[in-house]
């Protein structure tokens, strides 16, 4: 005899189950409601393409009432598609994300990249490798790593530590306390990264009777914690007694959204904003106490005010050490940090006086309880000063006439004067990252999307996809150089698939220029640093340079190329591609070595401490004397 009062149920796979799940997620924050998972892009193996490729299919061609449609993108490679999920993701202010779906082996393994890059920028993705059956019955099957000691373990463990969230469903109820938890970590604004969840691939197409609650729509609300009223009396206090504070906007201030409250602290304090790679545009470059980048690639006014300054006031930073210069930014030796951060790991950071928050709420409140407060007129005068410096330092970059071949800093400040307010510039890795830092004019947070915290070669494409998705209005322009477009040029494809409009923009100088200067200036004289094939007669790859033409190679995935050869040029090719309807792609020769702007900070990159080379030699005593201003924050 049935019970009557038994809760309704569904029957559906685990596949099945886990797609309608994820449709009907919602996160909110200030009363704004926008779906969590905005959709899928995966690549099908014998691993999930009759699991969760059966259930992408069925929920485009047959929702179930009350499911929503969850669109699939085909992508080209594994860590590009988490790389996609998290441009997507940082574009919305990680309110919103996509789900990755990958079959067993190296498929899975290729999001190895993408989940350390969202776990250490704290970028929510949602990750669905495949994995080997749970009931063993076929074992080992094709791509099972076989594990002696444990015969539980598969390639999927690799997970573990670059996941916030890690979970393997073995069985078909697993699925439903593990997708809860991993909705909590997605919308945890301090506890968020990649979440793992591995699915054997035997499981994914298991039936279950479904408790039909777990497919209500279900909203996952954003906090903004407030910070504690006696830990923000503590941390006024400091900044009350300060002379020459400094505050660095971080990453955390753009994702909150408190670019008014930043503006509005600034305007009532006087106290100069400097900015992080993730903080850059977090308040306009135009506002008069606005100084720019910080830290081994700031600029020489923010890095001047640093290290003058008595009190840093951290927002929404992780400290890196490219911001505090390897612990040498921050040079006077009383200097004391107030640090406002969303996750108490950072708050703690340099021995600060430490306030959890929400960076908008932290903001205002550290606003009203530092009423009346001003610093003084003479230190206003200063930062106005270096600021100005510096501005014609940058004009003097981004116009500096170079030849034969133009110097990056003349495409960016190209760029820099060509891209609009709501538009968006995304880099990751080599020279440009400091040079931007150091130079670029961001007026918003939208603007500028550099990711620095794993600094990935290869990001840029995939990322520029999935800005696009979430700005559909913006012109969204990737600058790779020649190193990066070379590593991972295959979501071009599925840009073009989709019908999406980018701007590729190929900085092609032959080798890679970053790692280039960095071993010139470290003693090992740009060994293996640039593209030439192998001399017979040395044995080293210091041969022709070679013959590779990335036009030719971006024109294969059929979209218009252009190839100025002078930024007059230039200039004129992104007025084409920008009126453009679909994506076209700029490709323009730099020059190798530069020039690049003036330092202004060190970076601890360590030198061999003895060698035959007197360019090593040399190098190393450079870096001994650098390595005296290092020094723990306590």
């Amino acid at each position: 005899m049935s019970d009557s009062t038994a809760p309704p149920t569904v029957r559906l796979t685990v596949a099945q189950a886990l797609v309608r799940f994820l449709s009907v997620q919602y996160s909110e924050r200030d009363g704004v409601e926008q779906r969590l998972v905005a959709g899928a892009f995966g690549i099908f193996g014998h691993g999930n393409v009759a699991g969760l490729g059966q259930a992408l299919l069925e929920n485009e061609l047959d929702p179930a009432p009350g499911e929503q449609p969850m669109r699939f993108y085909q992508a080209r490679n594994e860590q590009n598609m988490v790389h996609a999920a998290v441009g997507y993701a940082r574009t919305t202010n990680r309110l919103q994300t996509f789900a990755c779906a990958a079959s067993i082996g190296p498929g899975s393994t290729n999001m190895l990249t993408g989940a350390a890059l969202a776990t250490i920028d704290r970028i929510p993705v949602l990750l669905l490798p495949s994995d080997n059956f749970a009931t063993r019955a076929p074992d080992p099957v094709l791509q099972q790593l076989e594990n002696e000691q444990s015969a539980e373990a598969s390639v999927n463990d690799a997970f573990r530590p670059v996941s916030r969230f890690f979970d393997r469903i073995h069985r078909p109820e697993q699925l439903v306390p593990s997708v809860m938890a991993a909705m909590r970590v997605l919308t945890d604004p301090a506890e968020t990264g990649a979440v793992t969840l591995c699915l054997p691939q035997d499981v994914q197409a298991e039936a279950y009777d479904w408790p039909a609650s777990l497919f209500r729509r279900r909203v996952w609300h954003v906090a903004r914690p407030v910070p504690e009223p006696a830990a923000l009396q503590r941390a006024a206090a400091v900044v009350r007694d300060a002379r020459r504070p400094v505050l660095v906007a971080g990453g955390g201030v753009v994702y909150s959204e408190a670019s008014d409250a930043l503006t509005a602290f600034a305007d009532a304090t006087g106290i100069p904003v400097v900015d992080t790679q993730a903080g850059k545009g977090a308040i306009s470059w135009e506002h008069p106490a606005a100084a720019g980048g910080v830290g081994s690639t700031g600029n020489a006014a923010a890095n001047a005010l640093a290290a003058e300054a008595d009190v840093v006031i951290g927002v929404g930073t992780r400290y890196t050490d490219f911001t505090t210069a390897s612990h040498t930014a921050f040079r006077n030796p009383d200097v004391r940090f107030v640090n406002l951060n969303v996750k108490a790991f950072d708050a703690a950071k340099n021995a600060a006086e430490m306030v959890v928050t929400d960076a908008r709420a932290g903001l205002d409140a550290l606003r009203a309880a530092l009423e009346g407060y001003r610093v003084e007129e003479a230190y206003s005068r200063r930062v106005t000063e270096l600021v100005a410096d510096w501005a014609r330092v940058t004009e003097e970059c981004y116009h500096r006439g170079h030849g034969p071949l133009p110097a990056q800093t003349e495409v960016f400040g190209a760029l820099n004067e060509l891209l609009g307010d709501e538009d968006v510039l995304i880099n990751a890795a080599g020279s440009m990252p400091g040079d931007l830092q150091a130079l670029w004019r961001a007026r918003t947070p939208v603007q500028y999307h550099l990711e620095y915290g794993y600094s990935c070669m290869g990001y840029e494409i995939p990322a520029a996809m999935g800005a696009k998705l979430a700005r559909p209005d913006s012109e969204v322009v990737a600058v790779v150089g020649d190193g990066s477009y070379q590593m991972a040029p295959q979501e071009i494809a599925t840009i073009v698939a989709e019908g999406l409009k980018v701007v590729l923009v190929v900085l092609q100088n032959h080798g890679w220029s970053s790692i280039g200067s960095l071993s010139e200036s470290h003693g090992s004289q740009r060994f293996a640093t640039r593209y030439r094939r192998r001399n017979p007669e040395t044995g080293m790859l210091d041969g022709e340079r070679l013959p590779v033409d990335l036009a030719a190679n971006i024109r294969s995935y059929g979209i218009e190329v252009l190839e100025p050869s002078s930024i007059a040029e230039f200039r004129e090719a992104y007025a084409t591609a920008a009126a453009a309807d679909a994506t076209t792609a700029i490709v323009i020769e730099t020059d190798l070595e530069g020039p690049n702007p003036p330092s202004s900070n060190w970076w601890d990159v360590p030198v061999a401490q003895t060698s035959r080379l007197e360019s090593t030699r040399r190098a190393r005593t450079e870096y001994e004397q650098a390595k005296g201003e290092q020094r723990p924050y306590l």
